[in-house]
């Protein structure tokens, strides 16, 4: 599977959109060739992805204390469609594709001028995955990051789930440890197995923190690396298996973790709700293929997460 189809892939639970007339669909050629989109689901997720990554980055930014720059490749990547497909054979053709780093960096805003000074020589964010972590112009930024971030996102309103709220309780699969039904419906944060070591290793590697900061529609949760491993050891959390499906229609299974957010921290909170405004997508044929573009809203950080980066900037003197 290609790295764009990877970056793409949603849970298959997750798919809610079968517009009449898919199957046609399914063999035409888009302009955003030769991916074949085949929902409005992948293209949907795709614009959540981006907009919750800028929301985490204006939110950050908004503090004046500290700010956030894209550094992995998905935040990164442009957020044009045919733009986003192109960038990822890029990282492809030069061999940078498996190259696992956290989505954000976190920076003090005492560091700014140098930071964008670094970003200035290496040609821009746009240009960091391309760039060897071992380059002099990434060592210095990384020696000035507080904090990675791993992002990830879910189209739900957090608040209004049906299990939000509820006391974590002993549970026989579990061996009494605490948790809920395997079928609740409540706000988690999701840790990828495939990603687990990945960024354990990096995190070794450059000794920056990583924390996972999970975005819901109304709220996201955040939750550091070390205490999710921890709960994975402990079993506390166990692996959930998930079919994932590719726009192309590739299916991979693969083990997640859905962490309680009682385990984590309350990042932030939505102030403003973003627009939600329809586009689409137009084969060689003339064929439409219509999404749900994010568009707009805020987000202000909690209390604890200020707390949270101003230990670290104090750790860090």
């Amino acid at each position: 599977m290609s790295l764009f189809e990877k970056i793409l892939s949603v849970s298959a639970e997750d798919i809610e959109f079968n517009p009449r007339g898919l199957s046609i669909v399914e063999r035409l050629d888009f302009l955003i060739n030769p991916r074949r989109l085949r929902g409005s689901d992948f293209l949907m997720r795709w614009s959540q992805g981006i907009w919750s990554e800028e929301r985490l980055v204006q939110a950050v930014n908004d503090t004046g204390e500290f700010f956030a720059i894209p550094y992995g490749p998905s935040g990164t990547a442009p957020d044009e469609i045919r733009e986003f497909e192109l960038y990822f054979e890029r990282l492809e053709a030069a061999g940078l594709g498996k190259n696992k780093r956290p989505d954000l960096l976190i920076f003090s805003g005492s560091s700014r001028q140098v930071v964008e000074s670094l970003l200035q020589k290496v040609g821009g964010v746009r240009e960091l995955p391309f760039i060897s972590e071992d380059a002099d112009s990434i060592r210095k930024l990384l020696n000035l990051a507080l904090l990675a971030v791993e992002c990830e996102n879910s189209l739900w309103k957090a608040r209004l789930m049906p299990d939000y709220g509820a006391d974590l309780k002993p549970q026989k699969r579990l061996n009494g440890k605490p948790g809920l039904k395997k079928t609740a419906v409540l706000p988690t944060i999701i840790l990828k197995e495939e990603d687990r070591e990945p960024l354990l290793k990096w995190q070794k590697a450059n000794k920056i923190p990583v924390h996972i900061w999970h975005v819901f529609y109304d709220m996201a949760f955040g939750l550091s690396l070390n205490e999710a491993q921890g709960l994975i050891e402990r079993k506390l959390i166990l692996p959930t298996e998930q079919i994932f499906q590719a726009p192309g229609g590739a299916t991979t299974i693969k083990r997640i973790y859905k962490i309680y957010y009682h385990y984590g921290y309350l990042l932030g909170n939505s102030i403003q709700e973003p627009d939600l405004r329809a586009k689409f997508i137009e084969d060689r044929n003339g064929h439409i293929l219509p999404y749900v573009h994010f568009e707009g809203g805020r987000m202000a950080l909690s209390g604890d997460a200020l707390k949270i980066l101003r230990e670290l900037e104090n750790a860090r003197r």
